[in-house]
C-alpha cells in the first residue's frame, strides 16, 4: 500500500531531479538559444513537466527555481540581463522571478482543469504549450511595465523600426516566441505524457 510518506518522497525526488535539469540548463548551453532580442529557452520544458507530473505547486518552484536562474544570468552571462540590472535591480528580480513562478503554476492549474473536464489527452499539449506561452506573455509584460520607457528599451524598439509598443512586442519576440512554443510544445508533451505514464505505473506496482 501506498503511503503519505512514500508520496512525498516521490514528490520530492521528482522536484529534486527536474531542480538539477533546471539548473544544469540553465548554465549551459542546452538551456538558451541565443539570438538577437529574446532569448529561446528551453527551460520551460522541465517547469511545464514538474506542473503537470507533480502538480501547480511543483510548477510554482520550478518556476521559481528558472526565474532565480534567470537573474543570475544577469550577473554577466545575459548582456541584455546585465543591461536591465544596470537600470533597475529589484524591476530586473521581478521580471525574472514572478512571470516564472506564474507560468509554472497556471501551467499546472491549466493541466487539471482539463484532465478533470474529462479532455486528458488535450490535457498535455495545451499545458505544454501553455507553458511557453505564458513564458513570454508574463515576461514581455513585466518588461514593458518596468523598462519600456528606459533609453535602453527604446533604443531596441528603434532599432528594430518599432514605432509603438505592440509593434515593438511583435519584433522583439517575433520568430524567437513561435520557436520556442513549437518547441516546448512538442517535447514537453512527450516527456510530460511519458513521465506522468511511469509515475502511475509505479504508484500502481506498489500498491499490488
Amino acid at each position: 500500500m501506498k503511503t503519505k510518506t512514500g508520496v512525498n518522497t516521490q514528490k520530492l525526488t521528482q522536484l529534486a531531479l527536474l531542480t538539477a535539469i533546471i539548473i544544469l540548463m540553465a548554465f549551459t548551453p542546452i538551456g538558451y538559444i541565443k539570438t538577437f532580442g529574446l532569448e529561446i529557452t528551453l527551460i520551460v520544458i522541465p517547469v511545464t513537466v514538474g506542473a503537470i507530473v507533480a502538480g501547480p505547486a511543483a510548477g510554482a518552484f520550478l518556476g521559481g527555481v528558472f526565474g532565480i536562474t534567470s537573474f543570475i544570468q544577469c550577473f554577466g552571462m545575459s548582456p541584455f540581463g546585465a543591461a536591465l540590472l544596470g537600470i533597475n535591480p529589484v524591476a530586473t528580480f521581478v521580471v525574472c522571478l514572478i512571470p516564472r513562478i506564474l507560468m509554472g503554476w497556471l501551467s499546472g492549474l491549466i493541466f487539471i482543469g482539463l484532465r478533470k473536464s474529462g479532455l486528458k489527452e488535450i490535457a498535455y499539449p495545451a499545458a505544454s504549450l501553455s507553458g511557453a506561452l505564458l513564458n513570454t506573455l508574463f515576461f514581455m509584460t513585466a518588461l514593458l511595465a518596468f523598462f519600456y520607457r528606459s533609453d535602453y528599451i527604446q533604443g531596441i524598439s528603434e532599432s528594430l523600426g518599432g514605432g509603438n509598443i505592440f509593434q515593438f512586442v511583435i519584433a522583439f519576440v517575433g520568430i524567437n516566441g513561435l520557436v520556442e512554443a513549437v518547441t516546448c510544445f512538442v517535447i514537453g508533451t512527450a516527456i510530460a505524457r511519458a513521465l506522468d505514464a511511469f509515475v502511475k505505473r509505479n504508484a500502481r506496482e506498489s500498491r499490488a
